[in-house]
């Protein structure tokens, strides 16, 4: 059965295109042309009436007019806020300034605030250097005495009068002592410590390594050499007991019923799978008139096959690995 291929148009469009384009070409022509015709006459009133009407009235009569009014507001703003201010800084606080002022100010200066000043300063430098100057040089030399005699010559007069005299003491005593008591006393103890070494720590210490610490090490590797004997038996009689319990019944097990099961789905399987891929062979023989082709996955190798799937082969009863075995 062959589908037949649909047939061309010569101007290439549908009918669904003509049916779209036929409504819209009327809309256009009833409502967007008269629309663009109505705004396109607005536009050309609308520059008309900017060019020959509001233009020249702008030039000629709005912009005169407003330069005027604004001439008249500045001068007014000039007669209110500014030439008064101007009038009053230039005719009367200048004259008033210049006159007036400024000859009372220097002649203040001149006659009055420097000759104070000059007698201020010279009282000044004579009061620090005749007055505040030898207080100063006093109170310092006061503080310096009264700090030495709390701090500094206390502490002196102890170190030289007591302590160091103390130390100096203390140091000959400790080195007669050193001398005559210690050294004596240390050579004494270094000949006994030596003599008790040579005589009783070293024989002791031999005896004891030769004749108890190498028996009881000796003794110790035995033991541990026997217990890794009877750990091993353990283990050997542990792993025996598991092989006879548990192991042997499951390699049975699996050897004499989960095999034979295994081979029976498998046999099924494959029989189904064939039965499968012959019936969709023949549908698809029948829709399109031509043999099936069996896609690449379904012809893919079957366990313990050494052929494709889609084959005419039967496959082994026994499995690789039996065949390895065999």
């Amino acid at each position: 059965m062959e589908l037949e291929k649909p047939r061309d148009g010569g101007s290439g469009e549908g009918c669904l295109v003509g049916v779209v384009r036929v409504p819209v070409k009327i809309v256009a022509l009833i409502v967007v042309l008269p629309v663009r015709v109505v705004w396109d006459l607005l536009v050309a009133f609308g520059q008309a009436v900017q060019r020959h009407v509001l233009g020249p009235f702008s030039v000629y009569v709005l912009q005169p007019v407003l330069r005027g009014i604004g001439w008249v507001l500045t001068v007014l703003l000039k007669l209110v806020f500014v030439w008064p201010w101007v009038g009053l800084g230039r005719y009367v606080l200048r004259p008033v300034y210049e006159h007036l002022v400024a000859p009372v100010g220097r002649a203040l200066y001149a006659y009055l605030l420097r000759p104070l000043g000059e007698a201020l300063s010279w009282i000044g430098r004579g009061g620090m250097r005749y007055l505040l100057a030898p207080l100063a040089k006093g109170v310092m030399w006061l503080v310096w005495a009264l700090c030495m005699t709390l701090f500094v010559w206390p502490w002196v007069g102890l170190w030289r009068y007591v302590l160091a005299p103390v130390g100096r003491g203390l140091a000959w005593v400790a080195a007669v002592f050193h001398r005559y008591v210690l050294t004596p006393v240390g050579q004494g103890l270094a000949v006994l410590g030596s003599a008790v070494y040579r005589y009783l720590l070293r024989p002791v210490g031999v005896g004891a390594y030769a004749y108890v610490l190498v028996p009881l090490g000796q003794a110790l590797v035995w033991a541990w050499h026997v217990a890794g004997r009877i750990v091993r038996a353990v283990w050997r009689g542990v792993r025996l007991v598991g092989w006879v319990l548990v192991g042997r019944p499951v390699s049975q097990v699996y050897r004499h019923v989960l095999k034979p099961v295994g081979h029976v789905v498998r046999e099924v399987w494959r029989t189904v799978r064939a039965t499968v891929r012959e019936v969709r062979a023949d549908v698809r023989k029948v829709l399109f008139g031509v043999p099936g082709r069996e896609p690449a996955r379904s012809r893919a190798r079957t366990l313990g096959s050494t052929t494709a799937a889609g084959t005419n082969a039967p496959a082994p009863e026994i499995s690789l690995q039996e065949q390895k075995q065999g």
